[in-house]
């Protein structure tokens, strides 16, 4: 069984190795290198998100498998992150994540995010559960899902 809630202090170490080992597997879809965004493999850096309660965990039986660092403000929210253990990719627990946001925040009207415009992976995937690109620059494309009415 699946659950996905707020990750505590206590969860940042877990969740920067898997944070780590799945920003480092994107060297084999594109990523120019090893390494992820700001802070992906900090464990300072999760648990100051766990501390400001922006810091989620994703839990199968027991064992914590992914994670996401949102921010909500208001109507909006910025999906900073998502990441899955590699060892648990296609199994559908990304698509799980994002819905679990989606409807967790049901104030949400406007979900945006970005990745690297070289992650073919991740841009078809947001593109598949309904993102729209909106902007782009050198390194990033930008995208925006809006919600009417849950």
């Amino acid at each position: 069984m699946l659950q996905f809630s707020k990750a505590g202090t206590s969860d940042a170490l877990v969740l920067n190795g898997i944070s780590k080992r799945a920003f480092d597997s994107d060297v084999e879809v594109g990523a120019p290198s090893v390494g992820g965004p700001p802070g992906y493999m900090s464990i300072g850096f999760h648990t100051k998100m766990a501390r400001g309660n922006h810091l989620y965990k994703l839990v199968e039986d027991g064992l914590i498998v992914g994670g996401a660092i949102l921010f909500p403000d208001g109507d909006k929210i910025n999906i900073a992150r998502i990441f899955v253990a590699p060892e648990h990719f296609r199994k559908g627990f990304g698509v799980f994540i994002m819905k679990e946001i989606e409807e967790r925040f049901q104030e949400v009207k406007t979900f945006v995010l970005d990745t690297p415009l070289w992650n073919v992976r991740t841009n078809r995937f947001y593109q598949k559960l309904g993102y729209i690109e909106y902007k782009r620059d050198s390194e990033f494309a930008y995208y925006i899902k809006t919600v009417d009415s849950k």
